[in-house]
Protein backbone atom coordinates (compact mmCIF):
# COMPACT_ATOMS: atom_id res chain seq x y z
CA UNK A 1 0.00 0.00 0.00
CA UNK A 2 1.36 3.42 -1.16
CA UNK A 3 2.25 4.82 2.31
CA UNK A 4 0.43 6.72 4.51
CA UNK A 5 1.76 10.26 6.61
CA UNK A 6 -0.12 11.23 9.46
CA UNK A 7 1.22 14.89 10.67
CA UNK A 8 0.61 16.20 14.17
CA UNK A 9 1.20 12.52 15.45
CA UNK A 10 1.92 13.46 19.06
CA UNK A 11 -1.37 15.47 19.57
CA UNK A 12 -3.97 13.57 21.40
CA UNK A 13 -5.81 12.21 18.83
CA UNK A 14 -2.73 12.07 16.32
CA UNK A 15 -1.32 9.46 19.09
CA UNK A 16 -4.28 7.67 18.97
CA UNK A 17 -4.25 7.37 15.31
CA UNK A 18 -0.56 6.36 15.47
CA UNK A 19 -0.78 3.74 17.87
CA UNK A 20 -4.13 1.98 16.53
CA UNK A 21 -2.52 1.76 13.23
CA UNK A 22 0.62 0.36 13.92
CA UNK A 23 -1.86 -2.06 16.45
CA UNK A 24 -3.24 -2.96 12.99
CA UNK A 25 0.26 -3.69 11.13
CA UNK A 26 -0.05 -0.58 9.22
CA UNK A 27 3.08 1.14 8.72
CA UNK A 28 2.23 5.32 8.18
CA UNK A 29 5.12 7.59 8.80
CA UNK A 30 4.68 9.70 11.55
CA UNK A 31 4.94 13.64 11.40
CA UNK A 32 4.74 16.90 12.90
CA UNK A 33 7.28 19.69 13.90
CA UNK A 34 9.09 18.62 17.07
CA UNK A 35 11.89 15.90 16.60
CA UNK A 36 12.52 15.36 19.90
CA UNK A 37 8.60 14.20 20.43
CA UNK A 38 7.91 12.50 17.53
CA UNK A 39 11.20 10.38 18.12
CA UNK A 40 10.28 8.64 21.48
CA UNK A 41 6.69 8.21 19.95
CA UNK A 42 8.37 6.40 16.69
CA UNK A 43 10.79 4.31 18.41
CA UNK A 44 7.76 2.86 20.63
CA UNK A 45 5.53 1.72 17.64
CA UNK A 46 8.49 0.98 15.16
CA UNK A 47 7.57 3.51 13.10
CA UNK A 48 9.39 6.07 11.12
CA UNK A 49 8.81 9.48 11.29
CA UNK A 50 9.42 13.03 9.77
CA UNK A 51 9.92 16.38 11.25
CA UNK A 52 8.88 19.47 9.30
CA UNK A 53 7.08 22.89 10.47
CA UNK A 54 4.23 23.97 8.65
CA UNK A 55 5.84 27.44 8.20
CA UNK A 56 9.02 25.93 6.16
CA UNK A 57 6.80 24.91 2.61
CA UNK A 58 10.91 23.23 1.32
CA UNK A 59 10.90 21.02 4.13
CA UNK A 60 7.02 20.11 4.27
CA UNK A 61 7.07 19.18 0.82
CA UNK A 62 10.51 17.11 1.63
CA UNK A 63 8.31 15.40 4.41
CA UNK A 64 5.98 14.33 1.73
CA UNK A 65 8.09 12.71 -0.68
CA UNK A 66 7.23 9.08 -1.25
CA UNK A 67 3.69 9.55 0.70
CA UNK A 68 0.26 8.58 -0.99
CA UNK A 69 -1.90 10.61 1.78
CA UNK A 70 -1.87 12.67 4.36
CA UNK A 71 -4.28 12.86 7.35
CA UNK A 72 -3.58 15.95 8.63
CA UNK A 73 -4.35 16.02 12.80
CA UNK A 74 -2.74 18.91 13.75
CA UNK A 75 -5.07 21.81 14.60
CA UNK A 76 -6.21 24.70 14.97
CA UNK A 77 -6.89 23.73 11.07
CA UNK A 78 -8.37 27.44 10.69
CA UNK A 79 -3.97 27.95 10.60
CA UNK A 80 -2.74 24.55 9.92
CA UNK A 81 -4.94 23.62 6.81
CA UNK A 82 -3.50 25.93 4.25
CA UNK A 83 -0.45 25.02 4.32
CA UNK A 84 -0.82 21.27 4.58
CA UNK A 85 -3.14 21.56 1.62
CA UNK A 86 -0.56 23.61 -0.26
CA UNK A 87 1.77 20.89 0.27
CA UNK A 88 -0.04 18.19 -0.90
CA UNK A 89 -0.82 19.92 -4.21
CA UNK A 90 2.70 20.71 -4.84
CA UNK A 91 3.99 17.59 -3.88
CA UNK A 92 1.07 15.77 -5.61
CA UNK A 93 0.16 13.87 -2.42
CA UNK A 94 -3.62 13.36 -1.03
CA UNK A 95 -5.25 15.32 1.40
CA UNK A 96 -7.34 14.15 4.53
CA UNK A 97 -7.94 16.02 7.65
CA UNK A 98 -10.12 15.57 10.98
CA UNK A 99 -11.77 19.16 10.79
CA UNK A 100 -15.32 20.28 11.68
CA UNK A 101 -14.73 23.54 10.70
CA UNK A 102 -16.83 25.37 8.11
CA UNK A 103 -14.43 27.99 7.06
CA UNK A 104 -11.76 25.05 6.17
CA UNK A 105 -13.89 23.15 4.17
CA UNK A 106 -14.93 26.16 2.39
CA UNK A 107 -12.10 27.14 1.56
CA UNK A 108 -10.74 23.09 0.34
CA UNK A 109 -13.93 22.82 -1.76
CA UNK A 110 -12.81 26.18 -3.51
CA UNK A 111 -9.64 24.37 -4.30
CA UNK A 112 -11.74 21.21 -6.14
CA UNK A 113 -10.05 22.11 -9.73
CA UNK A 114 -6.70 22.61 -8.14
CA UNK A 115 -6.96 19.25 -6.91
CA UNK A 116 -8.07 17.75 -10.09
CA UNK A 117 -5.88 19.31 -12.21
CA UNK A 118 -2.76 18.39 -9.54
CA UNK A 119 -4.17 14.62 -9.46
CA UNK A 120 -5.19 14.52 -6.11
CA UNK A 121 -7.68 13.97 -3.63
CA UNK A 122 -8.48 16.81 -0.81
CA UNK A 123 -10.89 14.82 1.88
CA UNK A 124 -11.47 17.05 4.97
CA UNK A 125 -13.65 15.91 7.93
CA UNK A 126 -12.89 12.62 7.69
CA UNK A 127 -13.38 12.08 11.19
CA UNK A 128 -16.09 12.16 13.83
CA UNK A 129 -16.46 15.72 12.28
CA UNK A 130 -18.26 14.57 10.04
CA UNK A 131 -18.17 11.23 8.63
CA UNK A 132 -21.41 10.02 10.77
CA UNK A 133 -23.30 13.12 10.36
CA UNK A 134 -22.57 13.29 6.84
CA UNK A 135 -23.34 10.11 5.40
CA UNK A 136 -26.67 9.85 8.09
CA UNK A 137 -27.93 13.38 6.34
CA UNK A 138 -26.93 11.88 2.58
CA UNK A 139 -29.04 8.78 3.87
CA UNK A 140 -32.50 10.50 5.07
CA UNK A 141 -32.12 12.74 1.93
CA UNK A 142 -31.99 9.69 -0.30
CA UNK A 143 -35.12 9.19 2.06
CA UNK A 144 -36.79 12.43 0.68
CA UNK A 145 -35.37 13.47 -2.53
CA UNK A 146 -37.80 16.07 -2.66
CA UNK A 147 -36.16 17.79 0.77
CA UNK A 148 -35.78 21.60 1.12
CA UNK A 149 -34.70 21.08 4.97
CA UNK A 150 -32.19 18.98 6.84
CA UNK A 151 -31.35 19.38 10.31
CA UNK A 152 -29.07 17.26 12.10
CA UNK A 153 -28.82 16.72 15.92
CA UNK A 154 -26.29 15.46 17.65
CA UNK A 155 -25.84 14.08 21.37
CA UNK A 156 -23.53 12.32 23.96
CA UNK A 157 -19.72 12.97 24.52
CA UNK A 158 -16.92 11.84 26.24
CA UNK A 159 -14.91 14.71 26.60
CA UNK A 160 -12.94 16.68 24.49
CA UNK A 161 -9.02 17.07 23.47
CA UNK A 162 -7.02 19.79 24.12
CA UNK A 163 -6.88 20.69 20.28
CA UNK A 164 -11.11 20.25 20.11
CA UNK A 165 -10.75 22.45 23.27
CA UNK A 166 -9.01 25.20 21.43
CA UNK A 167 -11.03 24.92 18.05
CA UNK A 168 -14.08 25.04 20.30
CA UNK A 169 -13.10 28.61 21.74
CA UNK A 170 -11.73 29.69 18.50
CA UNK A 171 -15.05 29.06 16.61
CA UNK A 172 -16.98 30.80 19.20
CA UNK A 173 -16.58 34.05 17.51
CA UNK A 174 -18.49 33.25 14.51
CA UNK A 175 -21.56 32.78 16.34
CA UNK A 176 -23.91 30.43 14.62
CA UNK A 177 -23.94 30.22 11.42
CA UNK A 178 -26.82 27.83 9.14
CA UNK A 179 -26.78 27.42 5.32
CA UNK A 180 -30.60 29.09 4.14
CA UNK A 181 -31.10 29.08 0.47
CA UNK A 182 -28.19 27.35 -0.53
CA UNK A 183 -25.78 30.14 1.19
CA UNK A 184 -24.19 30.52 4.70
CA UNK A 185 -25.01 32.77 7.10
CA UNK A 186 -24.68 33.99 10.84
CA UNK A 187 -27.91 33.84 13.26
CA UNK A 188 -28.00 37.09 15.66
CA UNK A 189 -28.65 34.72 18.19
CA UNK A 190 -28.29 30.61 18.55
CA UNK A 191 -31.73 28.56 18.12
CA UNK A 192 -33.12 26.33 20.36
CA UNK A 193 -35.26 23.22 19.70
CA UNK A 194 -35.45 19.50 21.04
CA UNK A 195 -34.37 16.48 20.21
CA UNK A 196 -35.09 12.48 20.22
CA UNK A 197 -32.04 10.38 20.52
CA UNK A 198 -33.72 7.47 21.73
CA UNK A 199 -34.47 8.18 25.28
CA UNK A 200 -36.81 11.01 25.30
CA UNK A 201 -36.67 14.74 23.80
CA UNK A 202 -33.61 16.21 25.13
CA UNK A 203 -33.38 20.38 24.92
CA UNK A 204 -30.27 21.18 22.11
CA UNK A 205 -29.18 24.63 20.72
CA UNK A 206 -27.96 25.33 17.35
CA UNK A 207 -24.16 25.42 16.88
CA UNK A 208 -22.47 26.32 13.48
CA UNK A 209 -20.86 22.90 12.28
CA UNK A 210 -18.95 21.14 9.59
CA UNK A 211 -22.32 19.58 7.99
CA UNK A 212 -23.63 22.87 7.33
CA UNK A 213 -20.63 23.03 4.75
CA UNK A 214 -20.37 19.35 3.99
CA UNK A 215 -23.91 17.85 4.12
CA UNK A 216 -24.67 21.09 1.33
CA UNK A 217 -21.80 19.14 -1.33
CA UNK A 218 -23.33 15.63 -0.03
CA UNK A 219 -27.09 16.07 -0.71
CA UNK A 220 -27.39 19.63 -2.28
CA UNK A 221 -29.95 20.27 -0.11
CA UNK A 222 -30.39 24.10 1.06
CA UNK A 223 -31.40 24.76 4.31
CA UNK A 224 -28.90 23.00 6.65
CA UNK A 225 -28.62 22.95 10.21
CA UNK A 226 -26.84 21.53 13.16
CA UNK A 227 -28.01 21.28 16.80
CA UNK A 228 -25.98 19.69 19.91
CA UNK A 229 -27.45 18.31 23.13
CA UNK A 230 -28.00 21.35 24.97
CA UNK A 231 -25.50 20.10 28.04
CA UNK A 232 -24.40 23.49 29.81
CA UNK A 233 -21.84 24.66 28.87
CA UNK A 234 -22.07 24.58 25.06
CA UNK A 235 -25.33 26.34 26.09
CA UNK A 236 -23.41 28.75 27.53
CA UNK A 237 -20.60 29.31 24.79
CA UNK A 238 -23.61 29.57 22.18
CA UNK A 239 -25.37 32.33 23.61
CA UNK A 240 -22.80 34.64 24.09
CA UNK A 241 -23.38 38.30 23.27
CA UNK A 242 -21.53 39.13 20.07
CA UNK A 243 -19.32 41.81 21.57
CA UNK A 244 -18.26 38.96 23.93
CA UNK A 245 -17.54 36.95 21.40
CA UNK A 246 -15.45 39.15 19.44
CA UNK A 247 -13.37 39.87 22.58
CA UNK A 248 -13.01 36.45 22.68
CA UNK A 249 -11.37 36.32 19.03
CA UNK A 250 -8.95 38.60 19.76
CA UNK A 251 -5.44 37.43 20.03
CA UNK A 252 -4.92 38.31 23.83
CA UNK A 253 -7.65 36.57 25.03
CA UNK A 254 -6.91 33.47 22.86
CA UNK A 255 -3.22 33.22 24.52
CA UNK A 256 -4.74 33.32 27.79
CA UNK A 257 -7.10 31.16 27.31
CA UNK A 258 -5.08 28.72 25.40
CA UNK A 259 -2.65 28.86 28.54
CA UNK A 260 -5.64 27.51 30.49
CA UNK A 261 -6.16 24.70 27.99
CA UNK A 262 -2.52 23.83 28.29
CA UNK A 263 -3.25 23.02 31.81
CA UNK A 264 -6.23 20.32 31.20
CA UNK A 265 -5.72 16.96 30.61
CA UNK A 266 -4.62 15.98 26.73
CA UNK A 267 -8.38 14.43 26.57
CA UNK A 268 -10.69 11.58 27.46
CA UNK A 269 -9.13 8.59 29.15
CA UNK A 270 -9.13 4.87 27.76
CA UNK A 271 -12.12 3.68 29.85
CA UNK A 272 -13.88 6.91 29.07
CA UNK A 273 -13.89 6.73 25.49
CA UNK A 274 -14.98 3.15 25.63
CA UNK A 275 -18.11 4.15 28.02
CA UNK A 276 -19.12 6.51 25.73
CA UNK A 277 -21.43 6.21 22.54
CA UNK A 278 -22.81 9.53 20.39
CA UNK A 279 -26.36 9.34 19.06
CA UNK A 280 -27.07 11.77 15.47
CA UNK A 281 -30.88 12.48 14.51
CA UNK A 282 -31.03 13.54 10.76
CA UNK A 283 -34.47 15.00 9.82
CA UNK A 284 -35.78 16.29 6.53
CA UNK A 285 -38.90 17.91 5.10
CA UNK A 286 -39.63 19.66 2.20
CA UNK A 287 -42.39 22.16 1.86
CA UNK A 288 -45.70 19.63 1.03
CA UNK A 289 -45.01 18.54 4.42
CA UNK A 290 -43.62 15.49 3.41
CA UNK A 291 -40.96 14.67 6.38
CA UNK A 292 -38.18 11.24 6.59
CA UNK A 293 -35.67 11.12 10.00
CA UNK A 294 -33.26 8.63 10.71
CA UNK A 295 -31.47 7.94 13.76
CA UNK A 296 -27.43 6.58 14.39
CA UNK A 297 -25.60 5.55 17.21
CA UNK A 298 -21.92 5.38 17.35
CA UNK A 299 -19.00 4.73 19.08
CA UNK A 300 -17.63 7.41 20.84
CA UNK A 301 -15.93 10.75 18.68
CA UNK A 302 -12.67 10.22 19.23
CA UNK A 303 -12.58 6.24 18.91
CA UNK A 304 -14.53 6.61 15.91
CA UNK A 305 -12.28 9.67 13.76
CA UNK A 306 -9.33 7.18 14.45
CA UNK A 307 -11.55 4.40 12.29
CA UNK A 308 -12.94 6.34 9.93
CA UNK A 309 -9.79 8.48 8.89
CA UNK A 310 -7.45 5.49 8.51
CA UNK A 311 -9.70 3.71 6.43
CA UNK A 312 -10.44 6.88 4.57
CA UNK A 313 -7.01 7.18 4.11
CA UNK A 314 -6.21 3.39 3.04
CA UNK A 315 -8.90 3.82 0.53
CA UNK A 316 -7.94 6.95 -0.84
CA UNK A 317 -4.40 6.24 -1.45
CA UNK A 318 -5.27 3.37 -2.90
CA UNK A 319 -7.01 5.22 -5.82
CA UNK A 320 -10.02 3.88 -5.11
CA UNK A 321 -11.42 8.02 -5.34
CA UNK A 322 -11.23 10.30 -8.41
CA UNK A 323 -9.30 13.36 -7.90
CA UNK A 324 -11.25 16.99 -6.62
CA UNK A 325 -12.69 18.04 -3.32
CA UNK A 326 -14.90 15.57 -1.23
CA UNK A 327 -16.67 14.86 1.28
CA UNK A 328 -17.13 11.47 3.17
CA UNK A 329 -20.20 11.39 0.92
CA UNK A 330 -19.24 11.91 -2.30
CA UNK A 331 -16.12 9.87 -1.60
CA UNK A 332 -17.41 7.18 -0.05
CA UNK A 333 -21.66 6.97 -0.12
CA UNK A 334 -23.98 7.24 2.40
CA UNK A 335 -23.22 3.43 3.47
CA UNK A 336 -19.58 3.87 4.42
CA UNK A 337 -20.13 4.22 8.25
CA UNK A 338 -22.01 1.02 8.10
CA UNK A 339 -18.81 -0.69 7.88
CA UNK A 340 -17.52 -0.03 10.94
CA UNK A 341 -18.45 -1.64 14.37
CA UNK A 342 -20.70 -0.58 16.92
CA UNK A 343 -22.59 1.65 14.52
CA UNK A 344 -26.48 1.48 14.36
CA UNK A 345 -28.82 2.94 11.86
CA UNK A 346 -32.66 3.12 12.10
CA UNK A 347 -35.06 4.57 10.39
CA UNK A 348 -37.80 6.62 11.74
Amino acid sequence: MTEILIYGATGYTGTLLAEHAAAQGLRPVLAGRDPDKLRPLAARLGLGWRAAPLDDPGRLREALAGIGAVIHAAGPFSKTARPMAEACLAAGTHYLDITGEIDVLESLAARDAEAMAAGIVLLPAAGFDVVPSDCLAAHVAKRLPSATHLRISIGGFGGFSRGTARTMVEGIAWGTRVRRDGRIIELPSPPRGSADFGHGARRTVGLGWGDVSSAWYSTRVPNIAVYFEAFPAMTAAAGLPSGLRRLIASGTAQRLINRGIDRLSPGPSESARARARSTFLAEAWDGSGNRAASRMETPEGYTLTVLTALESARRVASGAVPPGFHTPVTAFGPDFILGFPNVVRTDL
